[in-house]
């Protein structure tokens, strides 16, 4: 059970397995932002957060570096369940505790406004997440996706 994507960037037939060594300006910040957003992430998720709290301070964020989150629900993941319909999402008006599931995705899909690739680039890295109820074990199981709208 679960939820992982990862991202290949290849420029001239090459492929980018650093992020820092992309020459495409767009795509190396789009890619830096999601770093950054899951560093973040690991930075501020504490057992007693709320999924609606890490919504609004991941969202926040996004605007702040001037990104655009592209999610049609707005929402930044979701838990990791057995049906679907019983999935808790990162969301506005969501009080459970990150600790009240047990494993998490925290997938931003964000795009740079006004792209100047020739089609608007998007970019996501997907992870799954737990934390035990002391929060002093955090798992990040990395993953990311580039893809093209």
């Amino acid at each position: 059970m679960g939820d992982y994507a990862r991202t290949l960037v290849i420029e001239n037939g090459i492929v980018c397995d650093e992020i820092d060594r992309i020459k495409r300006d767009e795509w190396r910040n789009g890619l830096q932002m999601e770093a950054y957003l899951h560093k973040t992430l690991m930075d501020v998720a504490t057992p007693e957060m709320t999924f609606e709290e890490l919504y609004y301070y991941i969202n926040d964020l996004i605007v702040k570096k001037e990104f655009l989150n592209l999610d049609f629900l707005g929402n930044l993941g979701h838990s990791i369940v057995k049906n679907k319909s019983d999935r808790v999402y990162t969301e506005k008006g969501n009080c459970k505790r990150l600790s009240d599931v047990e494993m998490f995705t925290f997938e931003p899909h964000i795009s740079i406004p006004d792209s100047k690739s020739s089609a608007a680039s998007k970019f996501d890295k997907n992870n799954l997440n737990w934390m035990n109820r002391n929060g002093k074990d955090k798992k990040f199981f990395i993953g990311t996706s580039r893809k093209q709208r």
